[in-house]
């Protein structure tokens, strides 16, 4: 909670488990995905952003990706106790970036909106390497390159680090949660 804090973000190596988040990343490569737009009306625009997308509601979560979703719920409640975060709800974004696929710098969220507070990744991609590309670079002091390796939790502050996910070279799966006080 010190680095959330300090630093605007933290990492865990593990938060679902090797063996879970290979599971999550077999059943997430059956949901039938859409392109990614930007902004509220959901604009295409490659420029930005050229990934695709499914978003998961609890009620439809299934096998690995439920258990998945207690993970996060989890999540919430620690980020609550440890921070006072007043956190309630949270959306649920599958991602996948096929080669080539990048999302430009942006922020989740903007301050003074009561809107995502907390973002929170968790990658699915075994053997990843440098090679494959796809890092996600948060724009915090000094910037920081985190490669997409499979079960590393990513957490930070939606509206204060703005980030971007650099082009991949190998398909690149994300699960990604956004709480909320709403």
């Amino acid at each position: 909670m010190e680095q959330l804090g300090g630093q605007g973000y933290f990492t865990r190596a593990s938060f679902l488990g090797a063996e879970l988040a290979s599971r999550v990343r077999t059943d997430a490569q059956a949901i039938p995905l859409r392109r990614a737009g930007i902004r509220r009306g959901h604009e295409l625009d490659e420029t930005v952003r050229s990934d695709e997308l499914a978003w998961l509601t609890k009620d439809e979560t299934k096998g690995a990706l439920s258990m998945a979703v207690t993970h996060f719920e989890r999540l919430m409640h620690e980020l609550n106790d440890a921070a006072w975060l007043g956190l309630r709800t949270f959306d649920l974004q599958l991602a996948h970036y096929a080669p080539g696929a990048h999302y430009a710098r942006h922020r989740d969220a903007f301050p003074g909106q009561d809107n995502r507070r907390i973002t929170a990744i968790v990658y699915l991609n075994p053997a990843w390497v440098p090679e494959h590309g796809g890092q996600l670079r948060l724009h915090v002091a000094p910037p920081v390159e985190l490669a997409p390796t499979l079960d590393r939790l990513v957490v930070f502050r939606s509206e204060l680090v703005e980030h971007e996910v650099l082009k991949a070279r190998a398909d690149r799966w994300a699960l990604t949660a956004w709480y909320s006080a709403r």
